[in-house]
């Protein structure tokens, strides 16, 4: 795999690097209650999915079930909102923040724009979803008689 292909993040005191594969560009804005709640404002995120990825300081990793199907993690020294991942499935976001180049990245994405507030907006021609929109992509398929 080529260092082309990977891309390197870290917390704010460094404590925890992570390390992931393949070539992620695209961030996503969350508005959902529990994102601005956690970290005082929509999630930004990067979609990293099922691709690899490695974390060095995992002993400084906590990890908070914030609902049935996902988990937050965040640096227990530091503080820094590190992932988000939905727990069966085992795909991962990643805070946009974290990563050392974001000069390529473009917002693509906005969800649960249903529950965004009004006092911001972004100016990013985006698509956008709404918590119904999202709970219906990622339902159990229906059970068939």
């Amino acid at each position: 795999m080529s260092e082309a292909s990977k891309a390197t993040a870290s917390c704010l005191c460094g404590a925890v690097k992570i390390t992931v594969s393949g070539d992620h560009k695209e961030v996503g804005a969350c508005h959902c209650t529990m994102c601005r709640r956690w970290g005082g404002g929509p999630g930004i995120a990067v979609y990293v999915g099922k691709d690899p990825l490695t974390i060095e300081g995992g002993d400084n990793v906590g990890v908070y079930r914030s609902s049935d199907w996902a988990e937050r993690g965040f640096c227990k020294t530091c503080g820094s909102n590190l992932f988000y991942r939905l727990v069966e499935a085992g795909d991962h976001y990643l805070y946009a923040g974290l990563f050392d180049d974001q000069d390529d990245f473009a917002m693509t994405t906005q969800v649960f724009i249903d529950e965004k507030p009004g006092y911001y907006a972004f100016a990013n021609e985006t698509k956008n979803m709404t918590g119904p929109e999202i709970f219906a992509m990622f339902a159990p398929p229906a059970e068939q008689p």
